[in-house]
């Protein structure tokens, strides 16, 4: 198998989680492929690493003109949804590094800090490889590392991650909506649980988060009145988790992902924009 081809897996998934959507990622990819075309792969001492610092290079400087055009986005801004799997003994690793909850944490890192923080915690980079790959010093690679390792520890929460668990919640939180069942709805949530909405002005969804059960219980409710018609509703490992993925023939129409503390729902996205449900 061609190198480049071995290795698309591994550039995908450190592109992602640097941009948060999967368009952006393989625009990144497809331009390390068209770079590593150009180059004698008999002068490359490491293709492997040469690979990830192409994809990472870029993906910094994609993302900084995402940042910009993520500011005037309507509404509040999710990242894509992916469906993911894997081997069991991978899937905690999975979950923590891309999970919703936590790319929207990675939002509020420099390009640069997000990029570190990717490569170290989610793919186990040393200090002195990422300072190769982002072309800065070890030293400030170590200050950087620790900076974004701060300000993520101080804004995550710590979910629930036992995929029974969600797997259950998933199941009653979809079966009470569906059935309109509010009682059902309002057990399931925690009292100050959040609902995001990305519909990104091309499907009608909040502008803003809603918080407190009662509020984002009829708002659910609502949302399950206006299922598109012929609906299928079915679960999925989306972004590390189980999902309830809401299907209109074979189109996804809508992806809702639950965040659980102690078996209640704490946070719940739900992203209807259809440029962002290519990949389910």
């Amino acid at each position: 198998m061609d190198v480049f081809e071995e290795q698309r897996g591994r550039l995908q998934a450190v592109a992602y989680r640097v941009l948060g959507t999967v368009t952006d990622a393989e625009d990144v990819v497809q331009e390390a492929w068209l770079r590593w075309n150009g180059v004698d792969p008999g002068t490359v001492e490491d293709p492997t690493a040469y690979l990830v610092t192409v994809t990472t290079r870029l993906a910094i400087d994609r993302l900084r003109s995402a940042q910009a055009k993520r500011e005037s986005y309507v509404g509040p801004w999710l990242p894509e949804p992916v469906p993911t799997g894997g081997d069991a003994s991978d899937r905690l690793a999975l979950a923590d590094t891309v999970s919703s909850a936590m790319l929207l944490v990675l939002e509020a890192l420099s390009p640069l800090e997000r990029a570190v923080f990717v490569l170290r915690e989610a793919f186990g980079y040393s200090h002195a490889e990422i300072a190769r790959i982002v072309d800065r010093s070890e030293v400030s690679v170590r200050q950087t590392a620790m900076r974004a390792r701060e300000h993520v520890e101080s804004k995550r929460r710590r979910y629930d991650t036992d995929p029974v668990t969600r797997r259950r919640a998933a199941e009653s939180f979809m079966d009470a909506c569906a059935g309109g069942d509010l009682a059902a709805l309002l057990s399931a949530l925690a009292p100050d649980v959040t609902l995001v909405c990305d519909g990104g002005g091309l499907a009608p969804a909040p502008r803003k988060a809603i918080t407190g059960s009662e509020m984002v219980a009829r708002a659910l409710v609502t949302f399950a009145g206006r299922m598109p018609e012929d609906p299928r509703v079915e679960f999925a490992e989306v972004n590390g988790g189980p999902a309830v993925v809401v299907r209109s023939g074979g189109t996804a129409a809508a992806v809702i992902m639950l965040h659980l503390v102690d078996g209640q729902i704490e946070e719940i996205h739900l992203v209807s924009n259809p440029e962002k449900l290519g990949a389910l």
